[in-house]
């Protein structure tokens, strides 16, 4: 049997993964803020840790996650700016004072313009307009890129509470765009590669528990998505919908 750490846990990413992973059977560990928040059944399977994260120091984060299997930070969200971005470093950094042995395997959640557009390496983070609200993503990846930790960075567009599709179906991609951008964008500017990455992102817009599926399929240590971002999309053809969808998510505690 597994076991799993989980940050964000009441979240709308990190309900899901707390549900598939009871489901699966997993040993689960929870950090939060407010227990409240928490469904009885979840609060009574569950090994619940009374966490702030934003005070917490970096020692209780590393007592949290040590000897787990997995880790899945998905607390904060890119609006809040440099909280998101400290929250994110104390996390890595707690991770990084375990004994390698007892490191787990740790997911993160970024966004679909920390992904390659072309083979220039050129990203949506790069484009105007979009860096000045996901910058945040491109900072903690760098963080990550100076880390030895067994990391993945789960890079999806905007996430719907919707039925899941099944992982059978999604695109699912390394380090570029699961929705490839026509060959021409790699000659344009990037005030013309916006539109076109713009256009692009209903297919990237998928449902929270198919996020979570693609989490706990990918948690073998050194596996092919280690040390990678990691994107998703929806079937060739198909496109989702959300209202506003560049708006923020309700922060997870």
């Amino acid at each position: 049997m597994s076991s799993i750490a989980i940050l964000g846990a009441t979240g709308n990413l990190g309900r899901h993964v707390v549900r598939q992973a009871l489901d699966c059977g997993w040993n689960l560990s929870v950090a939060v803020r407010n227990r409240g928040r928490l469904s009885p059944e979840v609060s009574a399977l569950a090994q619940v840790t009374d966490l702030d994260l934003a005070s917490a120091p970096i020692e209780q984060l590393a007592l949290f996650a040590d000897g787990h299997d997995v880790f899945v930070f998905c607390a904060g969200v890119v609006t809040e700016g440099e909280a998101f971005v400290r929250m994110f470093d104390k996390a890595v950094s707690a991770l990084e004072t375990l004994q390698p042995d007892r490191r787990p395997v740790c997911w993160f959640l970024a966004g679909a313009a920390l992904l390659s557009l072309d083979s220039s390496g050129r990203r949506g983070v790069d484009l105007p307009k979009v860096r000045d609200t996901y910058w945040p993503h491109r900072k903690n990846f760098e963080r990550l890129q100076r880390s030895d930790i067994d990391w993945r960075l789960l890079c999806p567009g905007p996430m719907v509470e919707q039925p899941a599709l099944g992982l059978q179906r999604l695109r699912i991609s390394i380090d570029s765009l699961p929705a490839p951008l026509p060959a021409i964008a790699r000659s344009l500017p990037a005030p013309l590669v916006l539109p076109l990455f713009a256009m692009n992102i209903p297919q990237m817009i998928i449902p929270y528990a198919d996020a979570a599926s693609v989490i706990l399929a990918n948690v073998k240590p050194d596996d092919s998505t280690s040390r990678h971002r990691i994107g998703v999309a929806l079937p060739v053809g198909m496109k989702g919908k959300k209202d506003q969808w560049a708006a923020s998510p309700r922060r997870a505690d």
